[in-house]
Formats: structure tokens, C-alpha cells, sequence
């Protein structure tokens, strides 16, 4: 077997960069956090203040990520919202979406301060499953595993990633509809703000 290329994206808050290090450290992997490498490689474009984000430059940070997957000599865990937008298709062995519960989602998002409108706009990113279209429109229909991390601890969601890289679990895409259930309690208007 050669070498996986294995992204991890999500909304924020779904636990990527919890699962990718965990990943990383039980698959003696290269461990890459995009938003670190961006930063520290200047590899970006600049700031968006009022969505207090940092704008990628996607060309240099494809380029930089090919480099770095062609010299690693390990499989190479990749941590980031928009890993499948910058990691080139024809390198990728395996992407797996980590998708939340919003109700959950919205605690852990308080949890870690993040302003009402960062919440709101993270939120109906996850409602809309926009980390599950990106990886779709960019990376292989066959590459893609959808995993419902809600209510799970880290551990029991790696078992799962494992057993999908064993070839003894099947991935499934289209799998999680937070928007019929969020519209079954009747709180739709509260999670998904246009």
C-alpha cells in the first residue's frame, strides 16, 4: 500500500483538528493544519476583519500542499475546512466530512466564543452541508465518507475513520439531514439564518 493522503474537514467546531492529530499520532502520519501553514508559510491573501478570517491565497497553498505530499515518505493527515478546495484531487486517498448536530454545534461554537454572527453563518454552512458539496464539487465521489460525529467522543469516531481505511466499514455520502430534523422540533428559523 502506498502512501494516503487523508483529508479531514468540516464545519468549525465539528472536532477536525482533534481527529486529524489523534489520526496523525495512531498512523505515525505527517500531521498538516492548514490554517498553521497558511500562516506560518505566508500563504495567504489577507484578513477579512468582519468574518474574522484569514483569506487563503488556494493557488500557493495547492502548490505548497503537492510539494509536500510528493517528498513525505508517511501517509499525511490533512486538517481544514477547505482541505478538499487545495489539496490536489489526483493525491487524495480518502476525505472524510465531519458533520455536527446543530444544537450541539451551537454549544460548543458558545463554548469557544465565537460572535452570534460567526455562529449563525457556521451554522447554515452545516445545515446546507457546504463542507460536504465543497469535497463532492473538488475530490472523488468514491473518496468522500460522511461521518455524524454528534454526541461522540473522539475516540469512538476514529474507530469508525479506522475501519473505513481497513476497508471494513463502507462510507456513505448524503447520510445526515440536520435540515428535516432541525424542521421536525420546529426551530428551522433559529438555526438557519439567510
Amino acid at each position: 500500500m502506498g502512501k494516503r493522503v487523508i483529508l479531514i474537514t468540516g464545519t468549525p467546531c465539528v472536532g477536525k483538528t482533534t481527529l486529524a492529530r489523534k489520526m496523525g499520532e495512531q498512523l505515525k502520519a505527517q500531521y498538516i493544519n492548514l490554517t498553521v501553514l497558511a500562516e506560518t508559510e505566508y500563504l495567504v491573501l489577507g484578513r477579512d476583519e468582519e468574518r474574522q478570517t484569514t483569506i487563503v491565497d488556494e493557488a500557493k497553498m495547492r502548490r505548497r500542499l503537492r510539494s509536500i505530499i510528493s517528498k513525505a515518505q508517511s501517509d499525511i493527515v490533512i486538517d481544514g475546512h477547505f482541505a478538499a478546495a487545495v489539496t490536489p484531487k489526483a493525491l487524495v486517498t480518502h476525505v472524510f466530512v465531519l458533520r455536527r448536530n446543530p444544537i450541539e454545534l451551537r454549544q460548543f461554537m458558545q463554548k469557544c466564543g465565537f460572535k452570534q454572527s460567526k455562529q449563525d453563518e457556521n451554522l447554515s454552512a452545516e445545515m446546507l452541508d457546504v463542507c460536504l458539496f465543497e469535497a463532492l464539487r473538488s475530490q472523488d465521489k468514491d473518496k468522500i465518507c460522511e461521518l455524524d460525529v454528534s454526541a461522540k467522543p473522539v475516540e469512538e469516531t476514529l474507530c469508525e475513520v479506522m475501519e473505513v481505511l481497513e476497508g471494513k466499514r463502507k462510507c456513505c455520502v448524503g447520510c445526515v439531514d440536520w435540515i428535516s430534523m432541525i424542521e421536525r422540533i420546529g426551530k428551522l428559523d433559529d438555526y438557519l439564518k439567510t
